[in-house]
């Protein structure tokens, strides 16, 4: 399982010119998930991503968690995070998993985060998707398990 996170100040995701997702303050979770992943890599990249202290405390240093600032997840489904281009030009999802267990662990995760009592936005999943986001500082993260 891969992710992409950043942190934002503002993000939202749209399909067919309709908003379907959408926080303030918070982080924009990209998640590739791959074949062999499982409830245990999605409950463990759950856990650290919400416990990630990336978000600034008083003194200006990256100290705070996304719980301490109030802040939202976004998770958008991207099975190209699965992609391969050591080969040719053309990249090879052969590692990203089948579109019902993508589908089932990105569900999982999403549910796994809002155990954790943080607020969740999706986008749809194997739908055409355009993100829209601020990222703040840049900051940005590639999470592997």
């Amino acid at each position: 399982m891969k992710a992409v996170v950043q942190r934002v100040s503002f993000a939202s995701v749209t399909v067919d010119e309709s908003l379907v997702g959408r926080i303030g303050k918070g982080v924009l979770v990209l998640l590739g998930v791959e074949k062999g992943d499982d409830e245990s890599r999605a409950d463990w990249l759950a856990e650290k991503i919400a416990g990630l202290r990336i978000f600034a405390d008083e003194e200006d240093k990256m100290n705070l968690a996304l719980a301490d600032v109030g802040g939202a997840v976004l998770v958008v489904s991207q099975f190209t995070l699965a992609g391969n281009c050591d080969k040719g030009r053309r990249p090879s999802f052969d590692t990203a998993a089948p579109p019902e267990e993508g589908k089932r662990l990105y569900e999982y995760f999403t549910a796994a985060v809002e155990k954790l009592g943080l607020p969740v936005q999706t986008g749809i999943f194997q739908a055409d998707m355009k993100v829209h986001l601020v990222n703040d500082g840049p900051v940005t993260f590639i999470l592997e398990r």
